[in-house]
């Protein structure tokens, strides 16, 4: 089975608290049994973020909080070839989903760290060759918020 088979299969399991991250080829194998690393490195970047977005588009139970790595902001073309083709293609598919957050990669890394020690972190792998350009897709539950949750809580 591929990794869009696999994650195709996993989106119902999946729920809020659990996160999917997509990587570029860099990013080490983790060994948490709370992470799963799919290989993706055969298919380009935007075709995985266009696949995550259909399984996300497609669930009834979750949406995503995406985050990226902050040092992103800070590189160019005479840095990282590449990053503006890199950067109209995450806009392309992700751009009407929602403001994407940047935290440190640091404290990207710290937090799923600790996720995975209760929840399972999907961990999708790309043949990207280009620093500090990792996705991260919160999961939470698409049908009650935070306000709703406020409310049964005070």
């Amino acid at each position: 089975m591929d990794w869009k088979e696999q994650l195709h299969t996993m989106m119902p399991l999946l729920g809020h608290r659990n996160w999917i991250v997509v990587t570029d080829m860099a990013y080490p194998l983790q060994t948490n049994p709370g992470v799963l690393t799919l290989d993706a490195t055969a298919d380009d970047f935007p075709t995985v973020l266009r696949t995550i977005r259909g399984e996300l588009d497609g669930a009834s139970h979750v949406v995503a909080h995406v985050y990226r790595d902050s040092e992103q902001l800070r590189l160019d073309e005479r840095l990282c070839p590449g990053i503006t083709s890199y950067r109209a293609g995450v806009d392309e598919v992700i751009g009407g989903y929602g403001a994407i957050k940047d935290l440190g990669h640091e404290d990207l890394i710290l937090r799923l760290d600790e996720v995975s020690r209760l929840y399972l972190v999907v961990v999708i792998k790309s043949g990207l060759t280009i620093p500090y350009t990792s996705l991260f897709f919160e999961l939470d539950c698409r049908y009650w918020d935070a306000d709703r949750e406020a409310a049964i809580r005070s």
